[in-house]
């Protein structure tokens, strides 16, 4: 891939990861090309790189749309991450190295700062929250396991689950985190891994009662 193409890939990706291209909407190539800065042709290897990513869709017409996930699609998409971060945490558990269990300590206690206040830093739990994820699974030594999760954690509904967060789960996200961090300091791969998996189910939950008040409020 180009450089260019590398550039409208990254860019066009952080929109839709931000909200910034709504689901459903329509892709213009030229548009995204005015926007990147580039030409025509690395947005069209941009867009085929996003329809691989799940992130866009593409109608029979050739039109390319931001991916608009069903519920079915967004229950799977949580199950998977449960069953998949399980899993990462059970093998970071039994490998984690001093100084990533300190890099998990650190990006909490900024998550811990992020929601302190009145009004959460949503970007900055987002970042620290992405961070602290990752080391878990580069702890977990699985290149498999990682190319699986990579698109399942990046994806829109990731960023929307945090955006539909109150104060409570906030905070109870951060106090899970404390709870892993101890089953990885204890290197008890069970605990780590149920702990994980409940982290995630309870985020579903999260997502299910904030769009379904949101839906409801729109009818």
């Amino acid at each position: 891939m180009s450089r260019a193409s590398d550039h409208a890939y990254t860019v066009i990706r952080g929109m839709i990861l931000a909200g910034d291209l709504p689901p459903g909407s329509q892709l213009s190539e030229e548009a995204l090309a005015q926007h990147c800065e580039v030409s025509r042709t690395p947005v069209r290897d941009a867009l085929r790189r996003l329809e691989s990513d799940l992130l866009i869709r593409r109608s029979e017409s050739q039109r390319s749309f931001v991916a608009d996930w069903s519920d079915d699609d967004i229950e799977d998409a949580f199950e998977l991450r449960s069953m998949l971060e399980a899993q990462a945490a059970r093998r970071a558990a039994a490998r984690i190295a001093p100084a990533q269990l300190e890099a998990l300590k650190h990006h909490n206690r900024l998550i811990g700062a992020a929601i302190a206040g009145d009004r959460p830093d949503i970007p900055a739990f987002l970042d620290h929250n992405r961070a602290f994820h990752e080391i878990i699974l580069a702890a977990a030594g699985s290149s498999r396991l990682a190319s699986l999760l990579t698109r399942l954690i990046e994806q829109p509904v990731v960023w929307r689950t945090a955006q539909n967060y109150d104060h409570e789960n906030l905070q109870r996200s951060h106090r899970e985190h404390d709870e892993l961090i101890a089953a990885f300091t204890r290197k008890d791969p069970a605990w780590a891994a149920s702990i994980m998996a409940g982290h995630i189910r309870r985020a579903y939950y999260a997502y299910l009662d904030a769009y379904t008040a949101q839906r409801t409020a729109a009818e």
